[in-house]
């Protein structure tokens, strides 16, 4: 399973021949400077919360390659009014199965304001499952018992895992919820973009290797097969 990290918490898996473009911040970043927005691929794009850091360029990419956009209700209808030509509404709890495979919407402990200011509905995750695997995005969250959830149903190949702390969570509260949700391969994600969730590779990457796990801490561009 192919996975392209773009920065942020924008990423992109190709599963079941679809490519899924997660989170697209790529034109206010400024570490993904050498990305084009204009350049990325998607046949479907999941939001997983309205604050402008993670809605990002969706409507461009959205009207370019006519991709599907799977987001939560009150996201998924501002984006709607944005220009966005295609969009499915999920909500907590609820899933539906694609042509490429099953996206379940979970649990996030976050806020979500568009970016009007008008409100974002509840801020989420995503649980997929494909035929190349499954796996788990977190969204933007605090740590919650109800990651176990997922990992008592699922089988991940990797999670993309928030780590930057003060807005989300550490990277102590990503290794606890790795462990809850079972999986040994993670993706660090929403980390170094601005100075509040600056870490320290080093050490993270060594609270993950001490719980048996490893922690992929990618540059914007940079893929890697899970």
């Amino acid at each position: 399973m192919k996975v392209t990290y773009y920065g942020h918490a924008c990423f992109s898996v190709v599963a079941g021949g679809k490519t899924l473009l997660f989170d697209p911040f790529i034109s206010g970043n400024p570490l993904a400077k050498a990305i084009e927005a204009s350049s990325l691929r998607a046949d479907f794009i999941l939001v997983s919360h309205g604050h402008d850091d993670h809605v990002g360029d969706t409507v461009e990419i959205a009207k370019r390659t006519n991709a599907l956009v799977i987001a939560g209700f009150e996201v998924g209808e501002w984006l709607l009014k944005q220009g966005a030509p295609r969009v499915h509404h999920l909500n907590q709890g609820g899933g539906f199965n694609f042509d490429f495979g099953r996206v379940k919407y979970v649990n996030a402990i976050h806020s979500s304001t568009m970016p009007d200011g008008s409100a974002g509905g509840n801020p989420g995750g995503f649980v997929v499952e494909s035929e190349d695997g499954n796996f788990y995005f977190s969204g933007d969250t605090a740590l919650t018992m109800d990651m176990k959830l997922i990992g008592e149903s699922t089988r991940l190949k990797f999670a993309a895992l928030c780590l930057g702390d003060n807005f989300t969570m550490g990277p102590d509260d990503a290794v606890k919820a790795a462990e809850f949700v079972r999986c040994n391969e993670i993706l660090g994600v929403h980390f170094d973009t601005f100075p509040p969730i600056k870490i320290d590779h080093g050490l993270a990457i060594g609270k993950f290797r001490a719980a048996g796990k490893t922690l992929h801490l990618l540059r914007p561009g940079e893929a890697h097969d899970f």
